[in-house]
């Protein structure tokens, strides 16, 4: 399972918005230059994340996007369902009409499962995280370790 160029381009420009408030509202054009993404597919993914009130946007010659709400606020999990609908390995996972196997389906609890762990994981993370950098996870570190990477 991959996550897609949308929602990894569109927490890049995100992220991009959060770094450089202080310059808000920013044009795509400025986006496009700091992140290399396509004017293009800037313009495609701001209109689904001002659909969703994560960023807000100006018209005219001063104008351009700026968040919508503090970066603490939005999550990784949020994002990705903005640009791909629900966090779910299998599309049986939020609806068991869709399977005509799904009553006795030996597998649909794992998937739904893992689905909700890889869901709580990602609304977890907030695009500040990200900002300030994500640590590694390392399953075999507990919080009190200093070094968790040396565990790894």
């Amino acid at each position: 399972m991959k996550i897609s160029a949308r929602s990894r381009y569109a927490t890049r420009i995100l992220i991009d918005l959060a770094m450089n408030e202080k310059d808000a509202p920013i044009r795509t054009t400025a986006i496009a230059e700091r992140t290399g993404i396509s004017v293009q597919f800037i313009e495609q993914i701001l209109k689904s994340l001002k659909q969703a009130e994560l960023v807000a946007s100006k018209r005219g010659a001063m104008g351009g996007y700026a968040l919508n709400r503090r970066p603490e606020d939005i999550s990784l999990g949020e994002i990705i369902r903005v640009m791909e609908g629900p966090l779910c390995l299998t599309d049986c996972c939020d609806d068991a009409e869709l399977c005509i196997r799904s009553g006795i389906c030996m597998t649909r609890d794992a998937w739904r499962r893992v689905s909700a762990i890889m869901a709580s994981a990602l609304d977890s993370l907030k695009l500040s995280d990200v900002i300030n950098g994500v640590p590694p996870f390392c399953p075999n570190a507990s919080d009190d370790d200093e070094d968790p990477e040396g565990i790894c």
